[in-house]
């Protein structure tokens, strides 16, 4: 039994259902309770000395601050921690407590589901709200361009001087580009024609279409679940939202390289968009890529929100947009060599 940890108190800690750690200040463990053994997959002997950091393949926590509020005599608490064992991803709420003889007591708690599920919600209604207000203004500038336009064309045809037509063909053309930012902005004005197919057939012409853009240090490989559904969709607008996420993922490996994976994948008794349905379509893009920067991460399907130096930010934000009309939802998980994006499309309730 570690320092500071009593008998009887031992005895408490192991029949906590929380997942208990005594760690000391180079955060190796001196005491996991049983549940922290299967969190971590494993023994309690094997788990002795071995700081908690080299056991995860990510750990959102900020040690330095907790250290900084141990040290003060303050409590810690992180109320959406974010560790991942062996690829598997557990968003949890820690606390932090000093003990005797320098030891620091942790325990980690599940995230609660209708905690997380309301956040999920709230950051939802916020990304719809922004797309929203960006859709309003996109209208607001379009209204003007036309006649911007239109004054230009009539301009450089009134001009006796050829060389200043220059100067109306240079309006013209930013005319143009902006009706494309702005067209972007508001994103497919028809619901779509949804038929009933193998989502195969669509990850397929991705994957043809990507095939070309391939440089030779990065491998695509399709993971594919033959026995998923058909189910029904627009094979244009889910086509428009795995190309983009895939090109992000060629994007974010740069020149270094490495590996793609396009998945598909059977989910079970999955809520969407309020509704229970049985069967649901997983399909997930992985990429082995440095990750998306955590200051990214709360907005990323912002509109105008870019990681990638000259990107528009609008390629995300008309994915979500184009899978919200599927009655799906779109998600994903980040770490340093790892990024995952998930879309769930609904096959029967």
């Amino acid at each position: 039994m570690a320092s500071g940890i009593q008998p009887d108190a031992g005895q408490i800690l192991n029949s906590l259902i929380n997942s208990v750690l005594v760690v000391d200040d180079a955060l190796a463990i001196h005491y996991a309770n049983p549940a922290a053994q299967q969190l971590l997959a494993q023994s309690s002997r094997k788990l002795f000395g071995t700081p908690l950091p080299e056991l995860l393949s990510y750990f959102s926590l900020n040690i330095d601050l907790m250290r900084e509020s141990l040290a003060a005599g303050q409590g810690f608490t992180d109320n959406e921690v974010t560790l991942v064992i062996d690829s598997r991803s557990h968003i949890l709420s820690l606390t932090a407590q000093r003990l005797p003889d320098d030891f620091i007591l942790l325990e980690m708690a599940p995230m609660d589901n209708q905690r997380r599920l309301s956040q999920e919600q709230l950051q939802h209604a916020q990304q719809i709200a922004a797309r929203d207000l960006v859709r309003g203004l996109a209208h607001e500038i379009k209204n003007p361009l036309g006649g911007l336009r239109g004054a230009a064309q009539l301009l450089s045809k009134a001009l006796p001087d050829p060389a200043l037509m220059e100067y109306t063909k240079v309006i013209i053309e930013q005319a143009d580009r902006l009706r494309n930012l702005v067209d972007r902005l508001l994103g497919p004005q028809h619901p779509g024609m949804h038929i009933t197919e193998s989502i195969h057939k669509v990850a397929e012409r991705v994957v043809a279409l990507v095939s070309m853009e391939l440089p030779d240090n990065v491998r695509l490989i399709r993971d594919y679940d033959p026995s998923l559904p058909e189910l029904p969709h627009d094979p244009e607008q889910i086509e428009q939202v795995l190309l983009n996420i895939v090109r992000n993922a060629l994007q974010a490996l740069g020149p270094e390289g490495g590996e793609i994976t396009l998945r598909t994948r059977t989910a079970f008794q999955l809520t969407l968009h309020g509704e229970r349905y049985r069967l649901a379509a997983r399909i997930d893009v992985e990429d082995n890529g440095p990750g998306i920067p955590p200051h990214l991460q709360d907005t990323l399907f912002y509109p105008m929100v870019s990681g990638r130096e000259g990107g528009t930010g609008l390629g995300l934000s008309i994915a979500r947009n184009l899978i919200d009309q599927h009655a799906g939802k779109i998600e994903f998980t980040s770490w340093p060599g790892h990024t995952e994006f998930s879309v769930y499309l609904p096959i029967r309730k």
